[in-house]
């Protein structure tokens, strides 16, 4: 009899947790009884993978509260395999107050479950242990002739025929593990420094200086930063927020009752940005109300006329005019159903002229102005994109005070029901980023974007940054920030467009931002291996992709029927492995598709070797 057939997952974090959940879910329908060996390799725990591991500080959060966010589907995802519910994160730790459930985790996890209301922000190790229990129930599930084998190193390189048996070799295993098929789960890159920063690098090593390019925070080497020292921080984003819990809270600092008392041991943060400004706060209430019918504009229709066009797509020409029509009509309808009386015309009749007018147009921005009299209540997606844009100040303490204000001001309009159409157009994101999905590589913005609008900070960090601004630990820089090198000092100099003349020197140079998810400069020898191999990859450096299931493309667009990736390095990257509940969850689609694609395969391999043997 012919050995059982195998699958080789690379990658045990959320994203090969959901591919293994799929097969189980998908296995009865379309693998039967066959055998089946699945070889999840990652030298990180399973569940979690390196960036939900369980051993990291406690003071690091998630940035969505524990009601939205779930590892499971529901009717509303697009999947041809069935709907298998489960908990999402707020329901499964009262599942664990009450006995129902016994995860794995230590006593102080177990003392924040117990603790746990579902508009929290949980930390990430609370996280670890939800996704840990989620991989055991996928494990539970799997029927009795699929056998799941972990493997706790690296996978260097996925060879083999296109026709034939693949071989991913690891790094502490002489001879390679064989798969008649391989999954890519690896999630975010580490990545070779490019030009820019080796030359900062460079530059920090002549001069006994402190440089730390692009990285998860967790993992950068903080210890280099001196007490009292300023830092430059490049960056305003969520990895900046990791950075400054780290080295406030994380050395001995302590916030009460909006204060923030030092340890002193705290270096100084100078931090800017292209926008100069942090994400914005996490909306702090939930919806209530109507719901608009979306997607209105980015339909399946939009996107087949918009893939059909030859040539290569422009985002900023052929597909934002739709993305901000789509944000609009989410944006409005819920001003005109919420706040009526924030509006001058009755809403049937704006929203058939809304929908008949052209994006951008001048008569779709006259209709708009008409029917909401108060510019504050339009949508202007450029001043949110862009909020300092021409703004001038006149002394760095100017901007610093200016800044708080701004900060000030999201954190109560976040906060606050009236200005509900925020949360409308925060749904209306999710909704285009599952659309924009099918479009493959519409380059970097748009990621940003949707980070900057949808994925920001919890709002207790923002009153945090607050309180350190006041305390004089973080120092703003504005926006258009830029760094220069200084041979004859030997320090880095920042300067800012919105305090013209101002510069910053220190001795320290932090990137806090992730590695961008390019295979062009990826430290990750299998990615370089698939890509020296004869792989597709975009002009931005993703990994190019089958849209329907996720299978790998070569150069000519063949899909390689042994060969799946999924994840933020594809072209089908979005918005998270996991998600808010009842939000049609891309990744579960894509994971459902991938899987049972890779089943189909499998048991007609099976079915092949039993009748040649």
């Amino acid at each position: 009899m012919s050995s059982a057939p195998s699958i080789v997952v690379i990658g045990g974090g959320p994203r090969g947790t959901g591919v293994i959940e799929r097969i189980a879910a998908n296995a009865e329908e379309l693998y039967g009884d066959h055998r089946l060996d699945i070889h999840l390799v990652d030298p990180y725990p399973a569940g979690g993978g390196r960036i939900w591991r369980p051993d990291q500080s406690p003071l690091l959060w998630m940035n969505s509260m524990a009601e939205d966010v779930t590892m499971f589907t529901d009717e509303t995802v697009d999947l041809d395999g069935p709907v298998v519910a489960g908990p999402a994160l707020d329901s499964w730790a009262e599942d664990v107050r009450a006995g129902r459930v016994v995860p794995s985790a230590d006593p102080d996890v177990l003392a924040e479950i117990h603790g746990l209301a579902g508009t929290d922000f949980p930390s990430r190790r609370l996280q670890s242990a939800y996704l840990r229990w989620t991989y055991d129930r996928a494990l539970a599930a799997l029927p009795p002739g699929i056998t799941v084998h972990e493997h706790r190193t690296t996978a260097l390189a996925v060879g083999g025929p296109r026709g034939g048996r693949q071989h991913v070799r690891l790094q502490d295993r002489a001879e390679p593990l064989p798969a008649d098929l391989v999954v890519l789960t690896v999630g975010h890159l580490d990545a070779e420094e490019e030009p820019e920063q080796q030359r900062l690098s460079a530059f920090a090593r002549r001069h006994g200086l402190v440089h730390l390019p692009p990285d998860f925070t967790a993992d950068s080497d903080l210890d280099a930063l001196r007490p009292g020292d300023p830092v430059i921080v490049r960056g305003f984003g969520l990895a900046f927020i990791d950075l400054m819990v780290l080295l406030t809270e994380g050395r001995g600092g302590r916030h009460e009752n909006g204060v923030y008392l030092p340890s002193g041991r705290e270096p100084v943060l100078y931090v800017g940005s292209r926008r100069g400004v942090p994400y914005h706060a996490k909306i702090g209430y939930g919806w209530t109300g109507e719901r608009p019918a979306e997607p209105a504009h980015l339909d399946e229709k939009w996107a087949d006329e918009l893939l059909g066009r030859p040539g290569p797509l422009d985002f900023r020409r052929d597909v934002w005019p739709a993305v901000a029509k789509e944000l609009g009509h989410a944006h409005y309808h819920r001003l005109f159903t919420a706040h009526p009386e924030r509006t001058a015309l009755a809403h049937e009749v704006f929203a058939e002229k809304y929908a008949a007018a052209d994006p951008g147009s001048p008569e779709l921005a006259g209709l708009i102005a008409e029917a909401v009299p108060d510019p504050a209540d339009r949508l202007d997606l450029d001043a949110l994109d862009r909020p300092l844009e021409g703004v001038r100040h006149a002394s760095p303490e100017a901007l610093q005070e200016a800044l708080r204000d701004y900060i000030t001001a999201d954190l109560t309009r976040r906060h606050d029901p009236a200005h509900s159409e925020d949360l409308a157009v925060f749904v209306g994101l999710l909704t285009a980023y599952a659309q924009l999905v099918r479009l493959g590589d519409i380059g970097g913005w748009w990621h940003g974007f949707f980070s900057y609008l949808a994925s920001g900070p919890p709002g207790p960090r923002l009153r945090q940054l607050l309180a350190l601004s006041r305390a004089g630990v973080v120092r703003f820089l504005g926006a258009d920030l830029t760094v220069e090198t200084d041979e004859e000092h030997g320090l880095f100099r920042a300067t800012g467009a919105t305090v013209p003349g101002a510069h910053t020197e220190a001795r320290a140079l932090v990137e806090a931002r992730l590695p961008d998810p390019s295979l062009r400069h990826t430290a990750s020898p299998l990615l370089r291996a698939l890509r020296d191999e004869g792989a597709a990859v975009t002009d931005t450096g993703l990994l190019s992709v089958d849209p329907r299931d996720s299978r790998v493309l070569d150069r000519a667009g063949r899909p390689h029927p042994r060969r799946f990736a999924l994840g933020p390095f594809t072209t089908a990257r979005n918005s998270g492995a996991f998600t808010r509940p009842r939000t049609g969850g891309p990744a579960f689609r894509q994971n459902d598709a991938a899987a049972r694609a890779a089943l189909t395969f499998l048991r007609d391999l099976s079915c092949r070797g039993r009748l040649a043997s």
